[in-house]
């Protein structure tokens, strides 16, 4: 009894300090986001004597968070949509279907996955840019879902092998094809792997900015990261309207994330079943 009470003082021990390294920097910059920008050179952590609100006015205009916003918005959708379609096909086939060479395919998904994107950038570049495609959303969704694709391959895989092989079989004796297969049994199914996919891969969506600045240079174009990106200046800084433009961010990340986390932590579980 001792010893397993001591044991779980360990434990809630352990997740407090974790607890306090993760929203200690949320925290602090929430602190920050009100107050003058001379109080947060001369001490950040302490608390503000003057409330800016104003920060977050200046934050919103100067970074025209009303149109980034918007274009992070329209490019991670785009994103999640063609992750999520191009991945729940490829696993499905990958997990219903026998595939000879499934060690290469696997090597390949692993690889690709590991694989970092400025290897890619300068080809990709001027390939974009002899077809015309600098600026455009699409194609820089298109190249987020090349990147992303072997990661919701693998994951959504998992998710398909743990369906028993008797629906599909009822199915088909019944008279469905595969395509109603796919639709009308294993997506209702696999739903929750699908929106942990959408909210893993809309993460890194919105937050990405190597991408996202160098195909997307249109001052109409820029996505919310690259434009807080900008509010940095050369030699002086205005580290309360900064703290304040990174809130505004990562507020709508947040709020998702926390609706949706029960959602999000039964997918992960389920995606934990080896194929």
């Amino acid at each position: 009894m001792t010893e397993s009470r001591t044991t779980l003082y360990i434990v809630y021990t352990a997740l407090g300090i974790l607890l306090f390294i993760t929203l200690f920097p949320i925290a602090l910059m929430v602190l920050n986001s009100v107050k003058p920008s001379t109080q947060i050179v001369e001490n950040p952590l302490a608390w503000p004597e003057v409330f800016r609100w104003d920060n977050f006015t200046r934050a919103w205009d100067d970074a025209r968070f009303g149109r980034t916003l918007w274009n992070s918005v329209v490019l991670t959708t785009l994103t999640i949509v063609l992750v999520c379609t191009t991945g729940s096909l490829s696993a499905y086939v990958l997990a219903r279907r026998k595939i000879k060479t499934w060690k290469v395919v696997t090597f390949y998904l692993l690889a690709t996955t590991t694989a970092p994107i400025q290897l890619f950038l300068f080809p990709l570049y001027f390939g974009f840019a002899r077809l015309g495609l600098i600026n455009n959303p699409l194609a820089v969704a298109c190249i987020y879902t090349a990147v992303y694709s072997p990661f919701a391959i693998m994951l959504l895989r998992t998710y398909f092998l743990a369906v028993p092989k008797e629906l599909e079989e009822a199915a088909l004796v019944d008279g469905a094809t595969h395509w109603q297969v796919f639709r009308r049994v294993f997506l209702p199914i696999v739903s929750p792997g699908i929106l942990t996919v959408a909210l893993i891969i809309g993460l890194y969506s919105w937050n990405e900015f190597l991408v996202a600045t160098t195909f997307l240079q249109g001052r109409d174009r820029l996505t919310a990261v690259v434009s807080f990106f900008q509010l940095s200046g050369q030699y002086t800084s205005d580290w309360g309207e900064i703290m304040a433009a990174a809130l505004i961010i990562v507020l709508p990340v947040v709020v998702l994330f926390v609706a949706l986390q029960r959602r999000f932590i039964e997918g992960m579980a389920g995606g934990s079943v080896k194929g």
